[in-house]
C-alpha cells in the first residue's frame, strides 16, 4: 500500500503547559472543510482539555471526532487504550482525513510512534510527524536546569556525573522524537531568550529538525500537518533516556473541589501564593462563578495564571469548580487544598 494512500496521524507533544491544546484548537479552525479527528491524552483524573475543544464553538468540531484517553500516560497504555481507539477511527464508514493525537505533558512519544508497527493499524495509518511545543519563558527560566554551562562543564569533568532530573530527561526526550519544534510563547520573550532557548533545543534535536516560533499556537497548519515524514519507520534510530524504561512516579496529581468561587481575581491571587510556596508545575480546571451563565477556565503554568470563560454552563451538567493540580511527587496536598479553599 503506498505512503499516501494512509490516514496521516500527527503527535502533538510537549511539557505542561507549552500549547498543546491551543494549537490544537488553531488546527480545528483552519482546517478548512479537511475532517480532523482528535485523541487526546491527559495525565490526571480529571479530563479537561477535551471539554476546553469541544466548548471552542468552531463548525466542524464535533464532539465524536475528540476521543480523550484519560486517567493514564498514553505511552504506557497503548495495547489497552490507544491501538482499540485508532481501529475504532480508520475503521468508521467516512474515516478522518488527518488524525491529531495530544499526549499528556509527562507522555514520551516515542513508545507511541512505535505502536504505529503494529499489524491491526500498520497499513492503515502513517505518523505524518511528531510536533514538540516548547514553552519560550519557561526553558529561559531554566524550568529543566538549574545553570546548563555548570552543568555542561560538570559533566565534562567527569562523564560518570549525571545530575539530570526528571524533568530534564522528559523534556529532551520529547525533543529527541521532534521532526518539527514549536517555539510557542515567543511574545514573552525578546529575541536574546529566543535565541538561547533555540541554542538549547539544538543540543536535543536531529539534524534537520526545523524550528518556528508562534504565539499562541498560531501556525498556517500547512507548517504542521503534512510533514510525510513516516516516523514509525525511523523512529528507532531516535535515540532517548527512556529507551528501556519509563516511570511517572516522579509525578503526581490530584483534583481540589473549592466550592462557588465569587472572586476570580481572589481565587488568583491565591493560587499564585500556592504554586509559588509549593513548586507547581500546573493548574488547570473550571470554575463557577455565581452570577455568571458561563463557564470560567482557569490555567496556570508555573506562575503564570490565564483566566477566561468559555461557554455557557449546559443546563444538564453540575455547576462545580474544580482544579487538577500537577507537580513533581511530594506535594503537599493538605496545605494546597487549604491554601485554594481557605
Amino acid at each position: 500500500m503506498k505512503l499516501t494512500s494512509k490516514i496521516p496521524a500527527t503527535v502533538v507533544t510537549g511539557f505542561l503547559g507549552s500549547g498543546k491544546t491551543t494549537l490544537i484548537r488553531h488546527l480545528i479552525d483552519t482546517a478548512a472543510g479537511r475532517r480532523l479527528a482528535l485523541i487526546i491524552n491527559e495525565f490526571g483524573d480529571l479530563g479537561l482539555d477535551r471539554e476546553i475543544l469541544t466548548g471552542c464553538g468552531v463548525e466542524g468540531c464535533r464532539e465524536d471526532d475528540i476521543v480523550e484517553l484519560a486517567n493514564g500516560c498514553i505511552c504506557c497504555t497503548v495495547a489497552d487504550e490507544f491501538l482499540p481507539t485508532m481501529k475504532k477511527l480508520i475503521e468508521r464508514p467516512e474515516p478522518p482525513d488527518h488524525i491529531v493525537i495530544e499526549t499528556s505533558g509527562l507522555a514520551l512519544p516515542k513508545p507511541l510512534v512505535k505502536a504505529f508497527n503494529w499489524p491491526e493499524i500498520r497499513s492503515r495509518v502513517t505518523v505524518d510527524g511528531v510536533v514538540t511545543v516548547v514553552d519560550a519563558p519557561a526553558v529561559f527560566e531554566g524550568r529543566f536546569a538549574g545553570d546548563i554551562e555548570a552543568l555542561r562543564a560538570e559533566r565534562e569533568a567527569d562523564p560518570a556525573l549525571d545530575h539530570e532530573t526528571p524533568l530534564e530527561e522528559l523534556f529532551e526526550d520529547q525533543l529527541a522524537a521532534a521532526d518539527l519544534v514549536i517555539l510557542n510563547k515567543k511574545d514573552l520573550v525578546d529575541m536574546v531568550a529566543l535565541n538561547t532557548v533555540k541554542a538549547r533545543i539544538a543540543q536535543e534535536t536531529g539534524p534537520g529538525v526545523k524550528v518556528v516560533e508562534a504565539s499562541h499556537g498560531k501556525l498556517d497548519p500547512r507548517v504542521v500537518l503534512g510533514l510525510e515524514a513516516a516516523v514509525e519507520t525511523v523512529i528507532d534510530d531516535r535515540s532517548t533516556h527512556h529507551d528501556h524504561d519509563h516511570d511517572h512516579d516522579d509525578f503526581e496529581s490530584f483534583v481540589v473541589a473549592i466550592g462557588p468561587v465569587f472572586s476570580p481575581e481572589t481565587l488568583e491571587a491565591k493560587l499564585s501564593q500556592a504554586i509559588a510556596a509549593h513548586d507547581v508545575l500546573r493548574v488547570k480546571g473550571f470554575v463557577e462563578v455565581p452570577g455568571k451563565a458561563m463557564r470560567h477556565v482557569v490555567q496556570a503554568v508555573g506562575g503564570r495564571i490565564q483566566r477566561y470563560y468559555d461557554r455557557p454552563w449546559k443546563s444538564d451538567e453540575t455547576r462545580a469548580s474544580r482544579l487538577v493540580v500537577i507537580g513533581q511527587s511530594g506535594l503537599d496536598r493538605a496545605a494546597i487544598e487549604a491554601a485554594l479553599t481557605g
